[in-house]
């Protein structure tokens, strides 16, 4: 696996961060960023394999990462990882980055769409997002401070989606990030919000290909495949508001 290597700094050598989805992609990226900012860093995926690989490529010192194998739909599992991650970081959080998250149904017509596809991406990228922020907040609330960044995307906020189920679940992550941010800011708590752009992912790379097999469009495909950014453009993004420096920094933040 490729190291995503940075200049070491210190500006977040004082925070504890969850990072979810950390095995892959932009978590990955992340990951490494806000490890060589000097970060205390849970990560949380749902492959072991992928997590185990991630983490030992991971340039980290004195147990400053952990990882942990959970499913961000799955209460008990959030629960429980939360809570570990909080004892092992001595009793508080500084931040979550919530990155986990899968898209299906690319370019499919809304009769072809199953309920199955339907059902396990809402619950993983919606859900999943509300259970995050559920655990982890009360944690925040306790201490009056914290960040909280969720994942949304364009599809599904300012334009539609290659995916009804994918573009349905953003949208409302977005509604989800409008809401904590009004009940949880008078509780010292910022609430964030990214739409990364098309980005050189396992999992756009994955929807691209379905793309191409559900329509045959090579056009399409050949577009995206020019258009796309790196995890690391939006790792940067994703440490700054890991950061004081972000402070003053409120609602969406898009990307290319």
């Amino acid at each position: 696996m490729e190291t995503y290597k940075y200049v070491p700094s210190k500006r977040l050598i004082t925070k504890r961060i969850i990072v979810t989805g950390f095995a892959s992609g932009i978590g990955f990226a992340t990951a490494c960023r806000v490890v060589s900012e000097g970060a205390q860093v849970a990560l949380f995926d749902l492959n072991e394999l992928a997590s185990r690989k991630a983490l030992s490529a991971i340039p980290s010192e004195n147990d400053q990462a952990r990882s942990w194998t959970m499913d961000v739909s799955k209460e008990a599992d959030v629960k429980t990882a939360v809570a570990e991650a909080i004892e092992w970081f001595g009793g508080g959080i500084d931040v979550l980055i919530h990155l986990a998250g899968i898209l299906r149904g690319s370019y499919l017509s809304i009769e072809e769409v199953t309920v199955e596809d339907w059902d396990a991406v809402l619950e993983v990228n919606l859900k999943g997002s509300f259970l995050m922020a559920k655990h982890v907040s009360q944690y925040m609330i306790q201490q009056q401070s914290g960040a909280i960044v969720l994942t949304s995307s364009g599809a599904g906020v300012t334009e539609g989606s290659s995916s009804y189920s994918y573009g349905s679940s953003k949208g409302g992550t977005h509604g989800l990030a409008l809401t904590l941010d009004r009940h949880l800011s008078t509780h010292g708590i910022r609430v964030n919000e990214v739409l990364p752009g098309y980005v050189e992912t396992p999992m756009m790379l994955e929807a691209a290909e379905e793309a191409l097999l559900n329509t045959g469009d090579g056009a399409v495909y050949r577009t995206t495949m020019d258009g796309l950014s790196t995890p690391k453009d939006i790792a940067a993004v994703m440490a700054f508001l890991a950061s004081d420096d972000a402070t003053s920094v409120r609602g969406t933040i898009s990307t290319t």
